[in-house]
């Protein structure tokens, strides 16, 4: 009950309590000739009355009415129950008098315009009809409010008006002053000489507003992440020595305008500890030295609590990966304030040994066990080992056949057996489509293909098709087995027929090719060897076309062989976000056929995960040689062109690289060397589309000039998306140094499967 209503509550009593004793104090009882209740609209006299207890008649105590005041007021329909006592004829009336709470009929919202009236409705917590309950009126205010804030707008208010009208029915309006979208101007730090505020808004999820928070959906607050910025800050101190670290929960201000947000951390530092002695002991299953130096710490060493998680990791990792599977290590770090000193004791339970009991496939609904188990590292009667786990999901999700895979570990019919259950969720794996694409070379191309990455089930990569474009047409057949007689051999071929029309001559050919593959010692290492052959004509060739280009105009024959080494680390090879792949490779021409050259190439690209916003930054680098082996001519064919979507962007495609000054034909160098840098971050995260924006450089060069000299550079910006109608890519990229004859900027896209 309210203060008013203790109060007129109180006085009520007072005044029973002054008209039963003015005749007699010593009986405290008087006599009452009738009951009656004043006030009542909606509830009914008999409903009242039907709590009340006190009943007319001699005797009747103020305890007693105390309790029918109680007990109307727990019937929850009254927000007022007073009482008023008067003589007539020597007999006392007593009257209950009630004030109902009235019916709360309607509830309105005013002033919203960025949330929805259904949303906030949603939020508000009351319930129509129902009776007036002031508490729940200020609860929904206040949830109103928390809406508004979640969505960004804290300086938002509400307020509420009450409206009743002569029926006791109450209709509530909340008012809302919705004010701007906050985003977050500045974090401050209070009590930091450690780190400076830069560095620790690093290590936050939470950043500031800046010019493209729109896009990236930054700058917004959010409670539950910047309670856990709280410890990323805390984190940063403890991996730094600093173990008495106190972070404070974040204190949310508006800046003076109410646009915008400021958020406050308070830090109390401490003082900086180091590492002391560094010892094992338990179950120990190779020396004390072995163990120790696993330990990422060293005496004297500052100390650091991800140091410490590291080495607790790696001395697990070290004994579940020689079967003990229920490892536990225990790290006691005993702390001596005075010489501000953390030594460190690792007790070792190695548990028993454990071995794979079965492993056990399901999810696959086509795809063949025998294709998954190949790539397992681990089989059944093994050893226990984490590593192997881990490794052979990675490569089980490199097939490109699943969409999910998950291996992982249950217990066996006996506790020192584990099984290896492989769950996988298959994704479509083959293409049957006739449509159009396009790309900025070839503008629109006209295609019909035919192609299953993992056909009968078995992992083979089959393809047919046909592109027709304006300048170019594409027909191929082929097939590649990565398990050759089920043994870890990779076989394929290719049979191809192109036809393409360059700005000064055109070129058919007719060929194809036979590759092998097997692995090499070391893990995650290939090697191939690739037989080529090919039938070739070089024709109309324009009249004014240079003098190198008009040479090769004729029909020729190629027969090469090239050889291969690819190291390939990446953990998702459709979506890489760490690791890399590095391939080499030599050709050799001349195995009979016409054209006679040797052919190297290096390339490496590289991914490292950034650790905000899901970024992924990637270096790329390729370098190539071609030589002569003979008196013959290298073939036009065969150089190196750059520009374009693969190579260098910003720059026409092939239009990078030696260039007959006279008549302005490009004719392709025989060394060459680029480098792309990009950063690749989420856009629309529900459709996975990638933004990237990119730095490259690069050229190629004629026997005569040297490597890395008059190097070409671009940057730009670009879209990468799995549509449903295939690989996207639209890259826009700028020439930083354009020379007379050359576009400022260039956009390359490629929309549709492509061959």
């Amino acid at each position: 009950m309210k203060n008013g209503t203790w109060n007129r509550l109180f006085l009520s009593l007072v005044l029973v309590l002054a008209l039963a004793w003015q005749g007699s104090a010593e009986t405290r009882s008087y006599d009452i000739g009738e009951v009656q209740v004043r006030g009542n609209q909606r509830v009914e006299r008999g409903s009242i009355l039907s709590v009340v207890r006190v009943a007319p008649g001699p005797g009747v105590t103020a305890e007693a009415i105390d309790q029918d005041i109680r007990a109307i007021f727990g019937l929850g329909r009254f927000e007022d129950v007073s009482v008023e006592v008067g003589e007539v004829g020597g007999t006392y009336i007593l009257t209950y008098v009630v004030k109902e709470r009235p019916l709360l009929r309607t509830v309105r919202l005013s002033g919203n315009k960025e949330l929805k009236t259904e949303v906030l409705e949603g939020v508000l917590g009351i319930r129509t009809p129902e009776l007036f309950d002031p508490m729940k009126i200020e609860g929904a205010r206040e949830n109103l409010r928390k809406r508004y804030q979640s969505e960004g707008f804290y300086a938002a208010e509400v307020s509420s008006s009450v409206a009743v009208d002569d029926k006791l029915e109450a209709t509530v309006t909340f008012n809302i002053a919705e004010g701007e979208k906050n985003r977050i101007a500045e974090i401050l730090f209070n009590g930091n000489t450690v780190f400076s505020d830069r560095k620790l808004r690093k290590a936050m999820e939470t950043k500031e507003k800046w010019l493209f928070s729109w896009i990236f959906d930054s700058g917004k607050y959010n409670e539950e992440i910047a309670r856990i910025d709280r410890e990323r800050i805390a984190d940063l101190y403890y991996n730094e020595g600093y173990v008495d670290i106190l972070v404070s929960d974040p204190r949310l201000s508006l800046t003076p305008n109410r646009k915008h947000l400021l958020i406050t951390y308070d830090i109390e530092e401490g003082q900086q500890y180091s590492t002391g002695s560094i010892g094992v002991e338990g179950d120990l299953i190779d020396t004390r030295e072995t163990l120790v130096g696993l330990v990422k710490l060293k005496e004297g060493d500052v100390f650091s609590r991800k140091k410490l998680r590291e080495s607790v990791l790696a001395i697990n990792d070290f004994y579940a990966d020689r079967g003990h599977a229920y490892v536990n290590v225990v790290p006691r770090t005993p702390t001596d304030k005075k010489e501000r000193r953390i030594d460190l004791q690792l007790r070792i339970e190695k548990g028993e040994l454990v071995h794979f009991d079965r492993i056990q496939i399901r999810g696959n609904t086509k795809t063949r066990d025998k294709v998954i188990r190949r790539e397992m590292k681990v089989n059944e009667g093994d050893l226990y080992t984490t590593t192997g786990l881990k490794e052979s999901q990675r490569l089980i999700k490199n097939l490109g056949f699943f969409e999910e895979v998950s291996v992982a570990t249950s217990k066996a019919d006996e506790p020192t057996r584990m099984n290896v259950d492989v769950d996988i969720k298959e994704r479509p794996t083959g293409t049957l489509s006739a449509g159009v694409g396009y790309s900025s070379v070839d503008n629109f191309v006209f295609q019909g293909s035919a192609s299953q990455d993992n056909f009968l089930g078995l992992g083979l990569r089959g393809q047919v098709g046909a592109s027709l474009g304006g300048s170019s047409s594409t027909y191929r057949i082929g097939l590649l087995d990565p398990y050759f007689l089920d043994r870890n051999l990779t076989l394929g071929f290719d049979i191809y027929k192109t036809e393409r029309e360059w700005t000064s001559f055109s070129r058919d050919a007719l060929g194809g090719n036979v590759k092998v593959g097997f692995p090499l010692p070391f893990e995650n290492n290939r090697a191939f060897l690739i037989y080529r052959f090919e039938k070739k004509d070089i024709y109309d060739v324009d009249d004014d076309a240079s003098f190198y280009i008009r040479e090769q105009q004729g029909k020729s024959t190629l027969s090469s062989i090239q050889a291969m080494l690819i190291r390939d680390t990446r953990d998702y090879k459709l979506d890489p976000k760490t690791g890399y792949i590095t391939t080499l490779s030599a050709e050799y021409a001349g195995l009979g056929g016409t054209e006679h050259f040797a052919k190297y190439a290096a390339s490496h690209r590289h991914f490292w995960p950034l650790p905000w916003l899901g970024l992924v930054f990637s270096v790329n680098g390729e370098i190539g040689y071609i030589q002569k082996t003979t008196d013959d001519e290298i073939p036009i064919d065969e150089k190196f062109f750059l520009g374009g979507l693969y190579s260098l962007r910003g720059f026409e495609s092939r239009e990078v690289g030696p260039r007959d000054p006279q008549t302005g034909d490009y004719y392709g160098g025989v060394k060459e060397a680029f480098f792309n840098f990009e950063l690749i971050f989420p856009l629309v995260k529900d459709i996975d589309m990638k933004g990237v924006v990119f730095f490259d450089t690069g050229n190629a060069w004629d026997e005569n000039e040297d490597y890395f000299q008059n190097m070409r550079y671009s940057a730009g910006f670009g879209i990468r998306w799995f549509s449903p109608m295939g690989p996207l890519r639209i890259e826009w990229g700028y020439n930083l140094d354009p020379e007379e004859w050359e576009d400022k900027s260039q956009i390359d896209f490629s929309l549709g499967r492509m061959f």
